[in-house]
């Protein structure tokens, strides 16, 4: 599964990962491999992230998360 986490100055991650965990609008969620096409808004809090060296996180502010056919995107402030 494939990640890009974009802020309004730069590309923050690109990579392939395991997993992410969004601070989602209605509370945290986990996308997987092969999960449904979500599009989300995001609230305040961290970005967790697990890929082959392990776990990173990234504080967001808000912003957007879409997943379609393994590719996610998350627009972030």
């Amino acid at each position: 599964m494939h990640l890009e986490i974009i802020t309004p100055d730069k590309k923050i991650y690109s990579g392939e990962i395991t997993s992410v965990s969004v601070p989602g609008a209605l509370g945290r969620f986990q996308i997987l491999k092969n999960h449904a096409p979500i599009i989300s808004s995001l609230l305040s809090g961290k970005v967790k992230v697990e890929d082959s060296e392990g776990s990173k996180e990234f504080d967001v502010k808000g912003g957007v998360v879409e997943n379609l056919k393994n590719n996610v995107i998350i627009l972030a402030e």
